[in-house]
């Protein structure tokens, strides 16, 4: 995937695994992984910054599997932060999408109406 087109959405991403359930970091690479190539190393700065900012909380909760865990909590202060983002979202990809598929989204589509201009 276009390295460009991420960036500017796992914040997003995060956040909205968040608002279902506290998780601890390596669990949250995890189900993101499950969709997008992420790593530890794009997440971690993201989960301190959000944590930074209040819109995350941390505990910390033993393991049964290890050392203890670091949990993040989405904060009330999140949530609000997180519906402004996904709004925000929506009002761009419904336009991205708008622009994009005029005229259809089938590539065959797309291919014929591309060359009827060559051919007028």
């Amino acid at each position: 995937m276009n390295a460009q087109f991420k960036r500017g959405i796992i914040e997003l991403c995060v956040l909205s695994i968040l608002v279902e359930k506290d998780l601890y970091g390596y669990r949250i690479i995890h189900e993101l992984s499950e969709f997008i190539d992420v790593s530890e190393n794009t997440i971690y700065p993201i989960l301190r910054r959000l944590t930074k900012e209040s819109y995350f909380e941390t505990y910390v909760q033993e393991s049964n599997e290890g050392a203890p865990r670091k949990y993040y909590r989405m904060t009330e202060e999140g949530f609000v932060y997180y519906l402004k983002l996904r709004e925000e979202w929506d009002a761009f990809i419904g336009g991205v999408y708008r622009i994009i598929n005029q005229g259809g989204k089938k590539n065959e589509d797309i291919f014929k109406r591309f060359k009827k201009r060559f051919e007028e």
